[in-house]
């Protein structure tokens, strides 16, 4: 199991990554959102994820072939509350 480095705030600074939300995120307004950079993996081969509601902390970190079986699942549906 491949394991995500930890990198510095100042790696990933709201300045020098760019952040997406989530197309699924809270359409409520109620702030459950959660933003991803993509981006990010092309110079450091992860998937940066942060709390939107806490940019300024660390963000959770996951391998691009972990996000891709992680997306592929949740498109197929296997984590749908039955």
């Amino acid at each position: 199991m491949s394991t995500a480095p930890r990198l510095s705030p100042t790696d990933l600074a709201t300045d020098r990554v760019e952040w997406r939300k989530s197309s699924h995120s809270d359409a409520q307004g109620q702030g459950n959102c959660v933003e991803i950079a993509e981006t990010y993996a092309t110079t450091h081969g992860v998937i940066a994820i942060r709390d939107s509601k806490n940019p300024t902390g660390q963000p959770l970190l996951v391998t691009t072939t972990a996000w891709h079986t992680f997306t592929t699942a949740t498109a197929a549906g296997h984590f749908d509350t039955p």
